[in-house]
């Protein structure tokens, strides 16, 4: 019978492949293709669905396969697991393919949308400058604790650290003096990166029509709206607003029984990083809220809208 549905493990050099036909009878099964006769592999099938992990390479794999006519789905590693483990010892890249072929043809699975290039490349953006500020909280919190050594106590403030850290120096030995003059040197590096980044985003968000539609939501400004558009694209993946809140972890969990519903704390399922956006947007949303709130009963005037 012809196959209907193959499972593939995606990895560096050695890929796992598994399919069945409609019977859910394993009908190909190879437990070691190299990569490079991977696509070889594939594009001598009949068209069929194929799943696969979320991870990295994934997207680049499905633009491939999707070139051949195959319908590829993209899942969440966590979502294969409990097909994985059910009545099964060990872990191994055949039984992953196998796992990843079961969970593909489930009906309620949640996929994950596929990337085009330009898109990733748009993340990329987004991730590199993320690391950037990583990288300057770590060179903040060095020169602070490196400072204390020297009883020259500083307070979380970036812009505190940067005014007052330079003041320090002259207090400073010799070593310690070249050390942490470095790390205002990197520091200052960093910023000048992150501003860069900021750029290349806001130029992301000024040449897409649908990124300057999206900023005009409250709480949404560039960086939200470019990666809203780089994961989500058109948004055709979700039948409504809740799956994508659902999808991005916004929503409570649910510990429900006997007809009693119990809603916990949001799932943070999903992509953090847009959540993060997506969170801090709405924080100073309530923040302006409470300001117009304030002037309306202090000055006794009415709202007046936007236009």
């Amino acid at each position: 019978m012809a196959i209907i549905a193959i499972g593939i493990d995606l990895a560096k050099n050695v890929f796992a492949v598994h399919g069945v036909d409609a019977a859910g009878k394993a009908v190909l099964v190879r437990p070691a293709v190299r990569r490079d006769a991977l696509l070889e592999l594939i594009a001598k099938l009949p068209q069929c669905l194929i799943g696969l992990e979320a991870c990295s390479g994934a997207h680049h794999w499905a633009r491939q396969f999707q070139q051949f006519g195959h319908q590829v789905r993209i899942m969440a590693a966590k979502f294969v697991a409990p097909y994985r483990l059910s009545g099964k010892r060990g872990k191994n890249d055949a039984a992953d393919a196998q796992a990843i072929c079961e969970a593909v043809q489930r009906p309620q699975m949640r996929f994950v949308p596929i990337k085009g290039e330009d898109a990733q490349g748009r993340l990329s953006i987004h991730r590199v400058r993320q690391g950037f500020i990583e990288q300057r909280t770590a060179t903040i919190n060095r020169i602070r604790g490196l400072l204390s050594e020297y009883g020259h106590v500083l307070p979380q403030r970036a812009e505190v650290v940067r005014c007052e850290a330079g003041q320090c120096l002259e207090d400073l030995p010799g070593w310690a003096n070249t050390a942490i003059g470095d790390l205002l040197s990197e520091l200052h590096r960093l910023d000048e990166r992150i501003a860069e980044y900021d750029r290349h985003v806001e130029t992301m968000a000024k040449a897409d029509d649908r990124c300057r539609k999206l900023m005009a939501i409250p709480g949404v400004g560039d960086k939200t709206a470019t990666a809203l558009m780089a994961s989500i694209g058109s948004a055709h993946d979700f039948k409504c607003g809740k799956q994508l809140a659902a999808w991005l972890g916004l929503v409570p969990s649910q510990y429900s029984s006997g007809g009693k519903q119990r809603l916990g704390r949001i799932t943070k399922a999903g992509d953090g990083y847009l959540r993060m956006l997506l969170i801090l947007g709405a924080r100073a949303v309530v923040a302006k809220n409470a300001g117009m709130a304030w002037a309306m009963l202090s000055k006794g005037e009415a709202f007046r809208p936007l236009t």
